[in-house]
């Protein structure tokens, strides 16, 4: 080998262990910068623990509070409407045929059925008496009534609805 050969030789193995301890070095700085970045939090953990920290009531003082109270008024009534059996039908034939016809077509326990002599004794009591024993419920000699026949999702109106329906439809 001549000189000038080994020369070279030299040079280019002092780049290469150069270039090698930049490539090293560049590693271990990836590795610092990583470890010093936060871990992902997982959503669900995040969900949870917002969940948990959330306040459980508001204040509402002055004008920005009753603007408030009234947002949060009507998201309440919103999400109410949004929990209405049946989607709100005050068709009385439809929440009969779901619901009530349960009871009402078997007699069970102590049902009226669609018969006017089940009715005989209930009947002179009066529409509001039926109405206000088949919303709020009623225990009776003769059976019991479930208040609003066991749905709460039910209005008054859907349950008076289907009073007067079955009512009308007495044979």
């Amino acid at each position: 080998m001549r000189n000038y050969d080994l020369e070279f030789l030299k040079k280019f193995s002092m780049v290469i262990g150069f270039l090698m301890l930049v490539t090293v070095g560049l590693m271990v700085a990836a590795m610092y910068v990583h470890d010093q970045l936060p871990p992902e939090i997982n959503p669900d953990v995040a969900k949870r623990t917002a969940e948990r920290i959330a306040p459980v009531g508001a204040v509402y003082a002055g004008t920005t509070g009753a603007a408030a109270q009234a947002a949060a008024s009507a998201a309440a009534a919103a999400a109410a409407a949004s929990q209405v059996a049946y989607g709100g039908t005050t068709d009385g034939s439809v929440i009969f045929n779901n619901l009530c016809t349960g009871c009402h077509t078997s007699g069970a326990g102590g049902a009226p059925t669609l018969d006017k002599a089940h009715w005989a004794e209930r009947l002179p009591k009066g529409k509001d008496t039926l109405h206000k024993h088949a919303i709020e419920g009623f225990t009776g000699t003769a059976g019991v009534m479930p208040a609003k026949g066991g749905n709460p999702a039910l209005t008054d109106e859907q349950v008076i609805a289907t009073v007067d329906w079955m009512l009308s439809n007495l044979k």
